[in-house]
């Protein structure tokens, strides 16, 4: 970190690259944006820190309103608690031992953790777990929408809730139900119609669940792209979105509800500095920023400023730019800025996010969850 701090008062054109560097002010508006946007509406802001992994971003999002964040693995929500964020909503089953032990733990120390839950066996480990740390876990019932995580809606969903409002050890506070899968559809209207009718068997769950007399207070999910739609949906208290954050072009093309070709809500705060290595061949550069700066290629990350560029993160190192207009000839050395196709992976590759504001380093952004998939 000494030398990354050295960096602060610098121009963004002058550190090292491949550089990941987030628009202080893009950011802060966004964050800002998606409350505003929400106001008035009842439904809450539970960010999701799998897009930033960052202690210092998510008291930003806390600080503007948020009611916590949420959390994809163990190791992440542990960086978050351990580092000031008060509450945690952990997404992803922890069906192990060894991480059902470690997040009793964690429950033990912050009691702003939660844990989702979606098996009978996993209810009673945790329950085991819980009574043996002596402590009352807070759980959520996931409930499944897209086939990959989560028991079934209706009936079967029912019967585990009540499970676990019978465990001592347990607090049941309601269920969350992510689709992932509407999140990229293309056209506002279609991604609408698309998230409300799949959420009409989550919708009957939450009724079935609130009739029974079962706690209710969660009822989370939702992302980035369904944001402004999941107010009309009974019961809903709160938006997981990630990317909003950032924002990079697998969104900006879905459209929004005021602009059905450019999803423009959230301006794009994210982008990769890259130099070019090798300019010999015509309609063709080759930059310092291949698959360990970008993960991804579909869609092409953007070149800011060079609208007809073509770029493929094609091999470990390098990246290569075809194009057959472009707006300058460019030298060895010279520095382009990209928007990245998916900010969430990309940012799993950089140990930090350089803060910029007017184009020189404000602050040096540690990402803490890098690396923690576990």
């Amino acid at each position: 970190m000494i030398q990354e701090k050295e960096s602060i008062g610098k121009s963004k054109w002058d550190l090292d690259t491949p550089a990941l560097v987030v628009d202080l002010d893009k950011m802060e508006r966004n964050i800002k944006a998606v409350h505003t946007r929400l106001q008035g509406t009842g439904v809450g802001v539970r960010p999701h820190i799998k897009t930033h992994k960052s202690p210092a971003i998510a008291k930003m999002q806390i600080a503007a309103g948020a009611l916590g964040v949420c959390a994809a693995k163990l190791g992440e929500a542990e960086v978050m608690l351990e580092n000031g964020i008060d509450s945690v909503l952990l997404t992803t089953v922890n069906v192990t031992a060894s991480k059902i032990v470690k997040s009793m733990a964690l429950r033990k120390k912050h009691n702003g953790f939660i844990q989702a839950v979606d098996n009978p066996q996993n209810i009673q480990d945790l329950q085991d777990a819980a009574k043996a740390a002596s402590i009352v876990a807070d759980v959520v019932l996931d409930i499944d929408v897209i086939k990959r995580s989560g028991v079934a809606p209706g009936e079967p969903a029912l019967a585990l809730a009540h499970m676990i409002d019978k465990m001592p050890n347990l607090k049941f506070c309601g269920i969350l139900a992510y689709d992932g899968t509407v999140q990229h559809v293309v056209g506002f209207k279609e991604r609408q119609a698309q998230a409300l009718k799949t959420y009409e068997p989550i919708v009957r769950t939450y009724e079935l669940m609130k009739a029974a007399g079962l706690n209710m207070e969660i009822f989370s999910g939702g992302g980035t792209g369904t944001y402004d739609i999941m107010s009309v949906v009974p019961g809903f208290t709160d938006v997981q979105v990630g990317s909003y954050v950032f924002m990079d072009r697998q969104y900006i093309e879905i459209g929004g509800a005021n602009n059905e070709k450019v999803f423009d809500d959230f301006e794009p705060s994210l982008t990769v500095m890259t130099t070019i290595l090798n300019n010999y061949h015509p309609g063709r550069l080759t930059t310092d920023s291949g698959s360990k700066a970008f993960t991804l290629n579909q869609p092409s990350p953007l070149v800011l400023g060079e609208p007809d560029y073509n770029y493929i993160a094609a091999a470990d190192e390098y990246g290569v730019i075809t194009f057959e207009k472009s707006n300058k000839s460019y030298i060895v050395g010279e520095k382009l800025e990209i928007i990245p196709p998916h900010c969430d992976p990309i940012v799993n590759l950089y140990d930090v996010i350089y803060g910029v504001r007017n184009e020189r380093v404000e602050s040096v952004i540690e990402v803490l969850g890098r690396g923690k998939s576990q």
